[in-house]
């Protein structure tokens, strides 16, 4: 499917040179003279190298067209991670290399969306928000203003994030999976 140049977001897969290519990064570009242009990084998903490519609005690129399959998230080993197929309860393993941060997002049947092109898994997708418990945080220096008061804290997950001054140590929150940014607090 052909998408244009100013399309492209973070995330797709795209055909450029005859290999297949994730957006890492996207920006807008409207330079003083001349046209307007969206600045494009890219990962290959083959070799594995990185490309800044400019794509005018006016140029088109090929979207590459990938199968999306639920799968149910199992274990994790020295091996990769594991994922089963709800429908027909077939296992597939990943590497955790394909996963990087959010292997730590993973919880026992998690529902997630794997990506496949010719096969092959390229992608994982988690739902977009997940309720995580607190570990630890930092205390809270009176008197700092609104704007500023937010403070790191530990997840049991492992992961580092900054919430409001009122999270405290064993509550539970809403972490946005996409920014693995904090969302709201659970009562």
């Amino acid at each position: 499917m052909k998408i244009q140049g100013n399309e492209i977001k973070p995330g797709m897969i795209i055909e450029l040179n005859n290999d297949h290519w994730t957006v890492l990064k996207t920006q807008h570009v409207k330079p003083g003279k001349g046209g307007a242009f969206n600045q494009v990084e890219l990962k290959s998903l083959t070799k594995g190298t990185k490309l800044n490519q400019r794509f005018r609005s006016s140029e088109s690129v090929e979207r590459a067209q990938l199968e999306e399959k639920e799968f149910n998230f199992l274990y994790s080993d020295d091996a990769g991670c594991f994922f089963m197929d709800p429908e027909n309860f077939e296992q597939i393993s990943l590497k955790k290399e394909l996963l990087g941060e959010k292997l730590k997002l993973l919880t026992e049947n998690l529902k997630v969306i794997i990506s496949f092109l010719d096969e092959k898994p390229l992608s994982i997708d988690l739902p977009t928000n997940i309720e995580c418990e607190i570990e630890s945080t930092e205390g809270v220096v009176k008197g700092q203003t609104a704007a500023s008061s937010y403070k790191t804290a530990k997840l049991k997950n492992g992961l580092d994030i900054m919430v409001p001054p009122f999270v405290e140590e064993g509550n539970k929150i809403i972490l946005d999976t996409r920014t693995l940014e904090y969302v709201k607090k659970i009562n």
